[in-house]
C-alpha cells in the first residue's frame, strides 16, 4: 500500500514540476513566470521530498530529518526568491504583458490612484 502513495507523490510532484515548466515556456512576461514556477516547483519539490522521505523511512529504515529540512528551505525559500525576482524586475522596468489589465504595485491602476497618490 505504501508503494502506491510514494508512486503518486512521485507522480504528483513530476507534474507540478512539468508544469512550471510549462509555464515557463508559454507564459508572456517575467512576473507570471515567476508565479508558475514558484508554485509549481514548490508543490512538485513537496511531492517529490515526500516520496523520498517514505521510500526511506518505510523501505531502508532510515530517518527523513534530511528531506524535511530540505523540504522547508524550498518552501521558505523558493517563493521569497521568486517574489524578490519579480520586484527586481518591476523595479528595473520590465513591461508586463500587454494582456495585464491592473497593476497593483503602483504604476498604473485604481490602487495607484487611490492609495499612492500623495499630493
Amino acid at each position: 500500500m505504501i508503494d502506491y502513495l510514494i508512486v503518486g507523490l512521485l507522480v504528483l510532484g513530476t507534474f507540478f514540476v512539468a508544469l512550471g515548466a510549462v509555464g515557463l515556456l508559454r507564459l508572456p512576461d517575467v512576473y507570471s513566470r515567476m508565479h508558475a514556477v514558484t508554485k509549481a516547483t514548490t508543490l512538485g519539490m513537496g511531492g517529490l521530498l515526500g516520496a523520498s522521505g517514505l521510500f526511506f523511512f518505510f523501505f531502508l529504515g532510515h530517518s527523513v530529518l534530511g528531506e524535511l529540512a530540505t523540504l522547508w528551505l524550498v518552501f521558505l525559500t523558493n517563493p521569497v526568491g521568486g517574489h524578490m525576482i519579480a520586484k527586481s524586475a518591476y523595479l528595473i522596468g520590465v513591461p508586463m504583458a500587454d494582456i495585464s489589465v491592473l497593476d497593483e504595485f503602483g504604476r498604473s491602476g485604481a490602487l495607484a490612484d487611490s492609495e499612492h497618490d500623495t499630493d
